[in-house]
């Protein structure tokens, strides 16, 4: 008889179907379930446990919220550095410069097949070959950009763009305009230069 109110304690069995959970004593299920998805694996959700606090999310980390630029922004050294205006300027650069280059990889492609339609003899070949072979050249570099500016996109989003990958020093607010998809800094640059001389001179 204890074994079975024990067993009753924990699970009802009903007579035509599967075994039913008890109900949840001091609140609704529902929010015996929001306080178990809440809870981190390993901490007791019982009473007298402290309440789980998120571990806080670094600034510029995450979805980056949208900001309103002033008509003619132009980042500038004396703001603080990658704040969220410049790094919604560089954003919309980013997004126009992918746009443009969507846009060229796909006039090239239309080219190409209307070229490859028009080849009529040996010699409207042997031209039409030349040009495509620039054209997938130039297709080819498009698409590498492409890569470099989604990279350059997530960095913003999570808000390492603007410094360094071999440093974490700031790269600078003048080299990033004339080069967005930059990683490293002038210095740095200039010292992967000079590594690439040396192996290719050995």
């Amino acid at each position: 008889m204890a074994r079975t109110a024990s067993l009753s304690g924990h699970r009802e069995r009903s007579p035509t179907g599967p075994l039913t959970p008890p109900p949840v004593q001091g609140g609704s299920e529902d929010e015996f379930s929001s306080a178990i998805a809440l809870a981190p694996a390993g901490r007791c959700c019982g009473p007298g446990a402290a309440a789980y606090t998120p571990p806080p999310v670094a600034e510029g980390a995450g979805t980056l919220a949208r900001v309103r630029l002033p008509k003619g922004y132009k980042p500038s050294e004396d703001e603080p550095f990658m704040n969220a205006r410049q790094r919604e300027y560089f954003r919309r650069r980013l997004l126009a410069w992918r746009d443009d280059l969507l846009r060229e990889t796909s006039t090239t492609l239309q080219h190409l097949q209307e070229e490859r339609a028009r080849a009529a003899d040996v010699a409207d070949r042997a031209s039409m070959e030349s040009e495509r072979s620039v054209e997938l050249r130039t297709r080819d570099r498009g698409r590498k950009l492409i890569a470099k500016i989604d990279q350059a996109l997530k960095m913003i989003e999570d808000g390492t763009y603007g410094y360094c990958t071999e440093t974490a020093e700031p790269i600078g607010v003048k080299r990033l305009v004339a080069r967005p998809i930059a990683t490293l800094s002038l210095e740095a640059q200039e010292r992967h230069e000079r590594r690439e001389r040396v192996f290719r001179d050995d």
